[in-house]
């Protein structure tokens, strides 16, 4: 079979891969499973690897063995030296986990997977009797072309486009031209993407990539923090501390009870990750099947549709108009924003309690912290993560708006805006990483937290008012306010007001021994107990 006559004036590399010589060989490689990832990535807990082993096609081999191309790549450092994003320049090691899912190369893989799903499905459709089903051969040869596909495989696509200028018809035409060498499949090949609208395969492609890149790479990371949090909560849960509101001296708290704060705010939001749906469509230009009625009105497209779209591992969405309407893109994002948005309280909060001296910062050998100051250890991690979170959030915040918005059966505004759906997703990597690595470098500084608590015995007006209601003493917040309320409050001042109260011995002699230190409340106990309110099982998971 001879290439479409629009390809017959490419470049010499890309026609020899349109003869039909060129055969789609399958190649040998050692890498399988979940090993294939990089080894520096983020430790996954044990129910995200196995949700991770669960997607759709072929192994993830394929994530690890494009990262590996890239790093081979001879120009890669002066590539990273001109990139206009600075996730893909100074801070792509980082955030190359992310690569292989949200990448142009990415992209055309998914494409690729999708077009050759869909023949395969078209066979086993009997009233479609002009693709009769594959044999094993044929199955293994296509199989081949998802499971091997590489970035020189991407770049002959990209070859392709220059011609036609159209993303997803290059697609097509590349299939058509590695198909060629198999007289079974090349008999059919008119078959690929038959009945399609782009948008059925961008939109299968971009869910694909959202599960998988999500599942694998975001959610092992928002874990690790979850940990990171509940560890801190429970290794320091005694550590009393003196709590703010408004920024003044409020009644104690501890260290432990703090952290644990986040760890449940965050793995909350965690939990609402399960809910989320990542739907696709599959119904042509409009979302009525109109091409697919027309050419084999006997069959049941819809039926056929939500199948295919089912084995891909993706929910179906029966309507919809060229495009799926995104709305759950925009449901997923609102959910990062959020855990974003308690991040960043989180790394504001530290950046307090470091500038306050109730954490030390551990010392990197060889690190700078100012070009001129040699003393400064700075909070730059958790700096960074928060400047990170920000740019995250405006990025997500804006494509959550945004993609739900088409006119009428469908404009192309979406198309430009899904291509950044990585950008909101790598600066928010970028940020976790940066949190993990703060929290790593800080220790309690507990000489510090003692002496803010020596220095601040009005915070006992709370309790002593209190039980003084009890005893039905009038006024007993007047009076408090009276004694502590900018005045300079001590051990003894306090000690001299607890004396003078009418209140049975016994009271006074606990409220006696009541200290800042020891006014934590329950604060420990709620900071030993915080694992048992954390579940990091069922959240943090697209099924």
């Amino acid at each position: 079979m001879s290439p479409p006559s629009s390809l017959k004036h490419l470049p010499p590399a890309t026609a020899a891969a349109a003869s039909p010589r060129a055969v789609a060989t399958p190649r040998a490689t050692g890498i399988r499973g979940l090993c294939a990832l990089p080894t520096w990535r983020l430790r996954c807990s044990a129910s995200a690897a196995v949700a991770a082993t669960e997607m759709v096609g072929a192994p993830l081999d394929w994530a690890g063995r494009s990262l590996e191309e890239l790093r081979s790549l001879p120009d890669h450092d002066t590539f990273c030296l001109m990139a206009l994003s600075p996730l893909d320049g100074r801070y792509d090691r980082f955030v190359k986990e992310l690569m292989p899912f949200f990448s142009e190369f990415g992209l055309i893989r998914y494409r690729v997977l999708i077009e050759i799903k869909w023949l395969l499905k078209l066979s086993q459709i009997p009233e479609i009797t002009e693709v009769p089903q594959f044999s094993k051969e044929a199955q293994a040869f296509l199989n081949a072309i998802i499971e091997d596909f590489c970035i020189d495989d991407a770049k002959e696509v990209k070859k392709i486009e220059k011609v036609t200028n159209h993303d997803v018809k290059a697609v097509e035409y590349f299939l058509k031209q590695r198909c060629s060498s198999n007289p079974e499949i090349a008999k059919v090949s008119e078959f690929f993407h038959f009945g399609c609208t782009s948008e059925d395969i961008n939109n299968l492609s971009h869910a694909l990539a959202l599960k998988e890149g999500v599942n694998r790479v975001m959610f092992p990371a928002m874990i690790d923090i979850c940990r990171a949090l509940c560890s801190l909560a429970t290794q320091n849960s005694g550590y009393p501390m003196l709590a703010r509101t408004h920024g003044q001296p409020a009644s104690p708290t501890t260290v432990g009870k703090e952290m644990a704060n986040f760890a449940a705010r965050l793995s909350d939001i965690g939990k609402s990750f399960s809910e989320v749906k990542i739907l696709g469509k599959f119904a042509g230009a409009v979302g009525n099947y109109n091409a697919d009625v027309v050419a084999y009105p006997e069959v049941d497209w819809p039926k056929v549709a939500e199948e295919f779209v089912r084995s891909l591992g993706l929910q179906f969405n029966p309507y919809v108009t060229q495009i799926e309407p995104h709305d759950y893109i925009s449901k997923l994002f609102n959910l990062f924003t959020q855990f974003n948005n308690v991040l960043t309280d989180f790394d504001r909060d530290m950046w307090s309690y470091i500038s306050l001296g109730y954490f030390k910062q551990i010392p990197k050998a060889g690190e700078v912290g100012s070009s001129t100051m040699p003393h400064k250890i700075n909070p730059i991690d958790f700096e960074n993560s928060d400047g990170n979170l920000c740019q995250a959030n405006s990025i997500l915040s804006g494509i959550s708006m945004k993609l739900p918005i088409s006119r009428m059966q469908r404009d192309l505004t979406d198309s430009t805006v899904l291509r950044n759906l990585g950008m909101g997703l790598g600066h928010s990597l970028l940020a976790y990483k940066a949190t993990i690595r703060g929290i790593s470098k800080v220790q309690v500084n507990e000489s510090r937290l003692a002496e803010d608590l020596e220095q601040t015995w009005e915070v006992l007006a709370e309790p002593i008012q209190t039980v003084m209601r009890r005893y039905g003493i009038p006024e007993p917040y007047e009076k408090l306010k009276e004694l502590t309320r900018g005045q300079a409050v001590t051990k003894d001042s306090m000690q001299q007001f607890i004396d003078g109260l009418d209140i049975p011995e016994e009271v006074r002699s606990k409220l006696s021994k009541l200290t800042p230190h020891s006014y934590t409340g329950l604060a420990e106990d709620l900071a030993r107990d915080i694992e048992k309110w954390v579940d990091l099982e069922s959240g943090f998971q697209i099924k």
